[in-house]
């Protein structure tokens, strides 16, 4: 019950924000990107450029962490996110284009990117679509006392 519970408090939150920050490593370098994503459980999506670094990297090192947090003034009411998993770049037709349907539902002005001037519709078309699959989120609740973390392990990054 403890944890249907904090996995329906970790729903709840990724579906009040928008922004994630992801955290890449290929050859010893780190890197983070912000990024807008929608979810399909707890797999996260997103939409990039397959040149972006964090696309490059992320080809080459699966394993990458991910936080989302909204900027906050009193650090006793600081609440976000903690992920670790994998991610990998979408392959299959059915699952570019689910990604692409869970994107526009969630940002209108993705969908009309399709209706847009030329050059917006080739950078939405040549775009790749990515999946975070998290193998363990944190969330972290200064609400419930100062540092609480409380952390949902999930098999095999589940998504």
């Amino acid at each position: 019950m403890e944890s249907a519970d904090l996995a329906a408090r970790i729903e709840t939150f990724l579906d009040a924000h928008h922004v994630m920050t992801l955290a890449t490593g290929a050859g010893g370098a780190v890197h983070a990107a912000s990024l807008m994503y929608a979810r399909e459980g707890f797999a996260l999506c997103w939409t990039s450029d397959p040149a972006t670094r964090h696309s490059r990297e992320l080809e080459a090192e699966p394993r990458v962490a991910a936080t989302i947090a909204p900027d906050y003034t009193d650090f006793r009411a600081i609440r976000g996110l903690q992920i670790a998993g994998r991610a990998a770049r979408l392959a299959d037709p059915w699952e570019i284009e689910r990604a692409r349907t869970l994107m526009t539902a969630r940002y209108a002005f993705l969908a009309a990117l399709a209706q847009g001037p030329e050059a917006l519709r080739a950078a939405w078309a040549k775009a790749g679509f990515y999946v975070l699959r998290p193998e363990r989120i944190t969330l972290i609740d200064n609400s419930r006392g100062f540092g609480h973390k409380e952390t949902l392990e999930l098999a095999g990054g589940a998504g």
